[in-house]
């Protein structure tokens, strides 16, 4: 079966009116967690996208106080780009991607019958990518998460739990200026500071637990028999050919239960 836009846009478009002021965006972009609001008139007329880009140049621009206050009096409609690049739902995917690839822009919103039903982004590109891998789930490799979210040993404790909040992760690893790995922060390292509170100096060293690493080939009864054995909850994962090299990724319980949770699992048969 053909994939069309309809199967990957973002269904839904949020709105900003033309007045609305560049803070007022940067509000409605972050509540929403969204990188791009419809301009719209009140009478509902659809007039230009502003996204979290543009709000860079207001950001960045405001170097004194003469330029903020400039820039403080900009609204939406100053900055949003128009026409809008639009795509109707029925579109395949292919042409969808040559035609975001052709205009060279992020985004295109979707229409059905001439009206603005959602957002299609390169974002939405990629995950139709990674939904093409047929499911396997016999060693590490299959399941763990290549990307790893790091830190140095010196990183404020604050900054820490700020980018993993953000970044959606459960832990940080911690390595040196040469990028040796020294250590794991997880959310549980940090749970006692929510009672006691934290010292602004404090770094992830300070409260950071040994690793524990897999090799890439390992078994997942292997990693799930050392998570349990050891009472972790992630395993750094290592070639065990060249194990001082940076790790290849991490593997955790939440990766083994989203495999079992997938619908192509054995688990869901």
């Amino acid at each position: 079966m053909t994939k069309t836009v309809r199967d990957l846009m973002h269904p839904g478009v949020l709105n900003c009116k033309p007045n609305a002021t560049l803070g007022q965006v940067a509000v409605l972009l972050t509540q929403h967690h969204v990188h791009a609001l419809i301009v719209a008139d009140g009478k509902g007329r659809h007039l230009g996208i502003i996204t979290d880009y543009d709000l860079l140049a207001g950001e960045w621009l405001a170097v004194d106080a003469e330029s903020l206050d400039a820039m403080q009096k900009l609204t939406a409609a100053d900055l949003m780009s128009y026409p809008l690049d639009t795509i109707d739902v029925s579109v395949t995917v292919k042409k969808a991607a040559h035609i975001l690839n052709t205009l060279d822009v992020n985004r295109l919103v979707v229409t059905e019958n001439g009206n603005p039903v959602g957002i299609i982004s390169i974002s939405d590109f990629v995950a139709s990518i990674a939904s093409e891998e047929r499911p396997r789930r016999e060693t590490v490799a299959d399941v763990m998460s290549d990307a790893i979210l790091v830190c140095r040993g010196k990183t404020p404790l604050i900054s820490a739990a700020r980018t993993m909040t953000q970044a959606g992760w459960r832990s940080v690893l911690v390595v040196d200026a040469r990028g040796k790995t020294l250590g794991v922060v997880s959310g549980k390292d940090l749970m006692p500071f929510v009672e006691k509170g934290v010292d602004e100096k404090m770094v992830v060293r300070d409260v950071m637990h040994p690793i524990l690493t897999i090799d890439i080939s390992a078994s997942l009864r292997e990693a799930a028999d050392m998570m349990i054995q050891n009472h972790h909850h992630r395993l750094i994962v290592t070639d065990k050919e060249d194990p001082q090299a940076f790790p290849l990724g991490i593997i955790s319980s939440y990766d083994i239960v989203a495999e079992m949770a997938n619908p192509a699992s054995v688990w869901q048969e």
